[in-house]
């Protein structure tokens, strides 16, 4: 029975709600991310980058406490206001190939913890612990944890009811999506939502794993009578709308192995095409695609060499694990090994052959995504992906709903 409550959320004044959002940090380029902290004074990205105002380059918890600073002042100029009340919150993206649509709420990390909300995924323990410190100093939460659940025709409807209202907010930003919110107070409303919620056995998080974990950490070290930090910020949408992408893998060396031995070792796993300059993408399941020297290759497992016992193995990037990244490249611990690395871009496959053609890597995986089917089936058994398994649209903008925690 998952717990979720509204929120009296931090938010923009609806005439500048555009100019404050952002895209996730990591979005933007240099040159891009230069124009709009130099041009744009109201954007989101004024409080995560606050060395920008002094043009030095800002780490660890010096940049926290000054991120807390720009969003006092933000606060106190009056670019962010707080609701009267407690709400729930619908959002919904278009964009021109997708839509989504779905409830902003506080979830329980009581939930998260007895398994309620259902992990798929292994985190990193230094970015929990990171992650953590950052919520306890700026005392807020500018993006949401993006959870799951069956599509559900209750929560269609509501959400059709909802929608025959005039929103909060409507605008469109530069990336060609269009945004509205509206605020849900009505007590009747928030009442069904939450019964709704409270009869499904089980959410899942689809993205969102070290928010989470992080969270959960937060709520253990303040304890019980700091009351709002025993929930975080969801976003909740039906498993219909996910959209799941890969995440490829980068590895520093090649354990000792030459190019040649290297490629010997594979072989007993895999069928080896050498595609040259070709660019291999995965097409389905159990290939993969490498970048090694200058050569693109396909890799095709031979299935007939590798057992599949449970829902875990059947997954690529255990898979690649199992076979390739422990026992050849002595990989052991994903969490915390330096030597690999993780990425995710409109034209990844470009990327990673850039960064191992100047040196920065010496070999690359591309694999295929995973599906909504095995991520479910891997939380229900409770067993855990490798970290960095899925890249999950829809990503909210930050600064759009603040969850602040409030210090009782």
């Amino acid at each position: 029975m998952p717990t979720i409550k509204p929120f009296k959320a931090i938010r923009a004044t609806p005439e500048k709600a555009a100019h404050v959002i952002s895209r996730t940090y990591q979005d933007y380029g240099p040159e891009e991310l230069e124009a709009l902290l130099k041009f744009n004074p109201f954007s989101f990205l004024q409080i995560l980058n606050p060395g920008y105002k002094y043009s030095h380059e800002i780490t660890g918890e010096e940049r926290f406490n000054l991120v807390r600073n720009r969003f006092l002042e933000f606060r106190e100029e009056n670019h962010l206001l707080q609701e009267d009340v407690p709400a729930f919150y619908l959002y919904e993206n278009k964009d021109p190939h997708h839509q989504y649509t779905g409830i902003i709420a506080a979830a329980s990390v009581e939930d998260y913890q007895s398994n309620r909300i259902k992990k798929h995924e292994d985190t990193l323990s230094h970015k929990e612990v990171l992650f953590k410190e950052y919520l306890k100093i700026v005392g807020f939460n500018a993006e949401p944890v993006l959870l799951t659940y069956q599509d559900d025709d209750a929560i269609d409807d509501i959400t059709a009811q909802i929608k025959k209202s005039l929103p909060a907010y409507h605008f469109s930003t530069t990336d060609f999506n269009s945004h509205k919110v509206w605020t849900v107070t009505d007590p009747d409303l928030i009442a069904s939502i939450q019964k709704i919620f409270a009869n499904k056995e089980h959410l899942y998080i689809a993205d969102g794993h070290h928010r989470s974990s992080s969270s959960s950490l937060l709520a253990q070290e303040m304890g019980e009578k700091h009351e709002s930090y025993n929930y975080f910020m969801s976003f909740l949408i039906p498993e219909s709308q996910l959209n799941i992408y890969e995440f490829n893998r980068l590895v520093k060396d090649l354990n000792g192995h030459s190019k040649e031995s290297f490629l010997m070792q594979l072989d007993q796993y895999f069928r080896i095409q050498n595609r040259g300059l070709e660019i291999y993408k995965p097409s389905k399941k159990h290939h993969f695609s490498m970048y090694l020297d200058g050569d693109f290759y396909s890799l095709y497992l031979r299935k007939d060499l590798h057992r599949i016992k449970n829902a875990l193995d059947d997954l690529d990037t255990q898979m690649l694990y199992d076979l390739v990244l422990q026992p050849i490249l002595g990989i052991a611990d994903l969490r915390n090994d330096g030597r690999i690395d993780y990425s995710y871009g409109k034209s990844d496959l470009l990327v990673m052959k850039s960064k191992i053609d100047q040196g920065e890597y010496a070999v690359g995986f591309g694999l295929f995504p995973a599906t909504v089917e095995q991520m479910k089936s891997i939380a229900d058994a409770d067993l855990r992906m490798p970290p960095k398994s899925t890249f999950i649209r829809p990503k909210l903008p930050s600064g759009l709903i603040i969850y602040e925690f409030e210090n009782e």
